[in-house]
């Protein structure tokens, strides 16, 4: 069974940066697309960002130019660069693979966009 820890969530300034990682245990890592989700308080969970095996990149509209997605098949990890932070940022941020997530979801990383 995969394993999805993620991390580096923190409570930021508007304006800010972090940068997340989700490791992946097991060797399906490199065949698949994998996506940030976020799920704000009391709001669906949606897609921010996908990479295929490939490299090639996707983007949610309200992340585009702020955001950027990276992934390194050799430490089973994909990454979630993310700059200008907003308040509406505001969310549990969780990895799965795309289209078909995953049954088993990490625990999440909490990133909070707060002045």
């Amino acid at each position: 069974q995969v394993q999805l820890v993620e991390s580096g969530g923190d409570l930021v300034q508007p304006g800010g940066s972090l940068r997340l990682s989700c490791a992946a245990s097991g060797s399906i890592f490199s065949r698949y697309t994998w996506g940030w989700y976020r799920q704000p308080p009391g709001k669906q969970r949606d897609l921010v960002a996908r990479i295929t095996s490939r490299g090639s990149t996707n983007y949610a509209d309200f992340v585009k130019g702020r955001f950027t997605i990276a992934r390194d098949s050799a430490k089973n990890t994909v990454y979630l660069q993310m700059n200008s932070l907003k308040p509406e940022d505001t969310a549990v941020y969780y990895c799965n693979t795309y289209p078909t997530p995953l049954r088993s979801w990490g625990q999440g990383t909490q990133v909070t966009v707060s002045s």
